[in-house]
């Protein structure tokens, strides 16, 4: 695990979020990345179509876990 400086008013930003979404800071920011890293790979799709995506991949691999 490596460290990431950033912006004290971002952060802060993070930890009014995380609150609210039900993640720690940590996971909200990766949260963030990961949503941004996607939207930049396919500019295309909307926030709902990335998420919508990643739930889907999401329940195939535990269906595959589930049946193996």
């Amino acid at each position: 695990m490596g460290i990431v400086k950033i912006d004290d008013d971002l952060h802060e930003e993070a930890r009014r979020v995380s609150a609210v979404m039900c993640r720690s800071i940590n996971a909200q920011a990766e949260f963030w990345m990961r949503i941004g890293m996607l939207a930049e790979a396919s500019p295309t799709l909307s926030f709902n179509d990335i998420v919508s995506a990643q739930v889907s991949a999401a329940s195939e691999r535990l269906v595959e876990a589930v049946a193996a």
